[in-house]
């Protein structure tokens, strides 16, 4: 049915939990997975705050704790993946808005199955789909299965 599937996943606990779901799946269907996780770009306004109070490496202490947090992220879901014995692809996407990355890198990988969460968001946010949920289930091309 599904050949590769990607899972995308923000590093919070509905992420996690759409993560853990998305490896079972792949487990119970025998397919290959990609965990993507995706980073947007600074923001001028922020790099001008920061420049602002004497810090001029704003672009660069932003990406370098972009990309610890998505190793961190990934890792997690690595670790889930072995847990559960499937073998996981991992890609972290810089710069893009998160629905972007994730219909790109679905892509450019070939996968024919999205797998995220409802939305990455706490308080009233949460009666909504997320807006990146809903952007990538307005766009995308394949399947998308969403995890509440």
């Amino acid at each position: 049915m599904y050949r590769k599937i990607l899972i995308a996943t923000d590093g919070s606990e509905l992420g996690d939990s759409a993560v853990e779901h998305g490896l079972q799946l792949a487990k119970a269907l025998n397919a290959n997975v990609m965990v993507v996780t995706v980073t947007e770009a600074w923001s001028p306004l922020d790099v001008a705050n920061e420049a602002e109070l004497g810090n001029f490496d704003a672009v660069k202490l932003y990406e370098d704790a972009a990309k610890r947090a998505a190793v961190a992220i990934l890792k997690r879901a690595t670790d889930t993946a072995q847990s559960i014995e499937v073998s996981a692809e991992t890609r972290h996407v810089m710069d893009r808005p998160p629905a972007e990355g994730i219909l790109e890198t679905a892509k450019l990988e070939d996968c024919d199955l999205i797998v995220m969460a409802s939305h990455g968001r706490r308080g009233l946010q949460k009666v909504l789909l997320g807006s990146q949920t809903s952007e990538v289930v307005t766009l995308s091309d394949r399947p998308v299965l969403v995890v509440r």
